[in-house]
């Protein structure tokens, strides 16, 4: 007997699952509290399992992508549009933030001891950049805090398999085997996920849930709300965009793992293997969302921007400094942008970007833990708006190369 699967369970049914397991972690974590604790080595088994398999994950995915190329001329327009997207995303997202803290100031009546003093160390930018894109020995570009070089790494193997044409084809089909063995493992670590996912949430909420009641709450209250509206309102635009009223209904029916996985782990990283799922069945080309969604989890971070925003409102706030006038709005627009788009993809990058924050605007080192503790605050949704953004990013750069009938296109 054929088994009949209702439409709605059959595009919603794992998502559901999902939902229903974060709920009852949510509600373990209000249970136990601090105890709550005890439910994260199951959620660790998940997060290890995942990171495992980014890595060979990314390097087959992109070089059996880029070695599959006849036409190396797509993959620099792809790059090139995937540039472009970024920045103005970016953009966008630094302007809701800043709109957002100019009609409700973050630091408004906070009352925070200034720590003593951090030591800062100073911003080497070649040793920065050498580090973020190479790597002094083979094995270690074989880990996930690499994933630039990484990355880089793989597009040069995908070029070179490409260009010794003949000799090279069972290379690239060795490639290409891996990467679906890769894609099908990713599906077999997925079933763990509600367990997973679950535990996460209810050590996440048992124990940094009292954090957001303190001196914090205000700027919680800013980001939090701007997050999810920039997530539902702004995503749902692009999606409209890459492919009308079609786009906007795939990527809503297809995004909410990749959503959950994001806003349990906090982790970009973690979540490109569920990502690069929903983007198949999204119907994004193989060849751009292969390459958009690893390297947006590296450098290209909405959420990171609405953060940065944030972090110099509220510094502005505690230290009873105006957040007014176009030159101070400027800079934190530049500040936004490099810490969401370029600095990112740095290792340490979150760190570079609140060091940036200090000495653009002149603040003492003491104010660095303050804006520290923002970043963690705020992490989870920030990596679910850069997470899905990536996925987003992906269906806009398939509508610019592919003409706005590229789902049609796509079957």
């Amino acid at each position: 007997m054929k088994n009949n699967v209702p439409p709605f369970l059959k595009s919603y049914g794992f998502s559901i699952i999902l939902i229903i397991s974060i709920l009852i972690g949510a509600l373990l974590g209000i249970i136990f509290k601090k105890d709550a604790a005890m439910f994260k080595p199951l959620g660790d088994i998940f997060l290890n399992l995942v990171f495992t398999v980014i890595v060979p994950l990314v390097f087959f995915s992109i070089s059996a992508t880029v070695a599959s190329m006849t036409n190396l001329k797509r993959l620099g327009k792809i790059l090139s549009v995937m540039i472009l997207i970024f920045v103005i995303t970016g953009l966008i997202a630094s302007v809701v933030m800043i709109t957002a803290v100019i009609f409700y100031p973050p630091a408004s009546g906070a009352s925070i001891p200034m720590p003593t003093a951090t030591d800062a160390q100073q911003i080497k930018a070649g040793d920065q950049i050498v580090r973020a894109l190479t790597v002094p020995d083979f094995p270690n570009i074989l880990s996930k805090n690499n994933m630039l070089a990484l990355i880089i790494f793989s597009i040069l193997v995908g070029l070179a398999t490409s260009a010794v044409g003949e000799k090279g084809k069972s290379f690239a089909g060795f490639l290409a085997s891996a990467n679906a063995v890769m894609m099908k493992l990713i599906s077999f670590i997925m079933y763990y996920a509600p367990i997973g996912l679950c535990a996460y949430f209810a050590y996440l909420v048992g124990v940094f849930g009292p954090q957001l009641l303190g001196s914090y709450a205000r700027a919680m209250a800013v980001y939090y709300p701007t997050a999810i509206l920039y997530f539902f309102m702004a995503f749902t635009l692009y999606a409209f965009f890459a492919g009308r009223a079609s786009g906007v209904k795939k990527l809503w029916s297809n995004i909410i793992p990749p959503s959950l996985t994001a806003l349990a782990t906090g982790s970009s990283m973690a979540t490109i293997p569920v990502n690069l799922q929903a983007a198949d069945k999204i119907g994004i080309p193989n060849d751009i969302s292969e390459v958009v969604i690893p390297i947006g989890a590296t450098i290209h971070m909405e959420g990171s921007c609405l953060a940065a925003v944030l972090k110099i409102a509220f510094l502005f706030g505690i230290f009873q400094m105006p957040f007014t006038g176009i030159e101070t709005i400027l800079t934190a627009l530049g500040i936004a942008l490099l810490t969401g788009v370029v600095v990112s993809g740095i290792p340490g990058g979150g760190t570079i970007g609140e060091l940036l924050i200090l000495s653009l605007y002149g603040f003492p080192p003491e104010a660095f833990p303050l804006i520290t503790m923002i970043g963690t605050l705020v992490d989870a949704p920030a990596t679910m708006v850069n997470a899905v953004g990536d996925n987003v990013s992906s269906m806009m750069v398939a509508r610019v190369l592919g003409g706005k009938n590229w789902m049609e296109e796509q079957g």
